[in-house]
């Protein structure tokens, strides 16, 4: 049995029967004892498991954590389609639902509308953080420290107007946080234009975003604001859903978001 399947079966009985002692594991499974041991050391060191008061293993935290992530990240597309379908046929644009993996942007799901040229962004494509209405979106809400690392680079231009410079995309993440939403201004695609929000969780985390994309060209300021409020509405919607407890729409400071418009 590798160690793998080994790891897999321990957490399984924990699961099942947890709390248990090193001996009980062990002889459950049939594993020798010091095999177990070593392996819930292991997966204690990443948070896997953890012993009680008197002694026994039993499942820690890090599960819990990872199974939310994954549970938010199938849940919030089917929370979302209704807003996708209805602010597609009333843009007549693509509508992308977006996920955060690490540290790029994966398409989950997708309304389209009803105009010839459509950003058909197949499930599953992935981008980077640093370009694009939902990459953007989701970056600007990363906490300081993952923001960082994706503004270390490299910063690939993917068309000419792709912002690759550490201290322009810096600045503008600060609007879009100022804002509450972010503009792809052909940043991915020539003749491509999209406005974002981020789809945010119960510890202000940003897991998504969900964006309109299409060849309207689209700016910062009052004539995109019809959009931003549909978006909004969608957003605001799936991140109560997850947990968010914060002001929505989801901006620095309501003086700050008069300023830049």
């Amino acid at each position: 049995m590798s160690s793998i399947r080994r790891a897999i079966t321990v957490v399984e009985l924990l699961a099942r029967k947890g709390p248990l002692g090193v001996r009980s594991v062990a002889k459950q499974l049939d594993l020798p004892l010091g095999s177990v041991h070593r392996l819930l050391q292991d997966l204690a060191d990443e948070a896997v498991v953890e012993r009680g008061p008197d002694g026994d293993w039993e499942l820690s935290y890090r599960l819990s954590e990872i199974s939310g992530l994954h549970l938010e990240r199938i849940a919030f597309p089917r929370l979302a389609r209704p807003f996708c379908e209805r602010i597609a046929r009333a843009t007549g644009e693509t509508v992308n639902v977006n996920a955060r993996s690490g540290l790029q942007a994966v398409c989950v799901d997708k309304a389209r509308g009803n105009e010839g040229m459509q950003l058909d962004m197949p499930i599953g494509a992935h981008g980077p953080l640093y370009c694009g209405g939902a990459g953007k979106a989701i970056l600007a809400w990363l906490g300081e420290s993952d923001r960082e690392t994706v503004l270390a680079g490299p910063l690939a231009a993917m068309t000419p107007t792709t912002l690759v410079e550490p201290a322009a995309l810096r600045a503008e993440l600060g609007r879009i946080r100022a804002r509450g939403y972010s503009i792809d201004d052909q940043e991915v695609v020539t003749g491509v234009f999209c406005v974002a929000v981020p789809i945010l969780d119960r510890l202000d985390r940003p897991v998504g975003a969900i964006s309109v994309a299409g060849p309207e060209p689209k700016a910062a300021g009052p004539g995109v604001l019809p959009v931003v409020a549909m978006l909004n509405e969608a957003a605001g919607y799936v991140s109560r859903r997850l947990g968010y407890a914060g002001d929505w729409p989801a901006v620095e400071g309501a003086a700050a978001a008069r300023a830049v418009g």
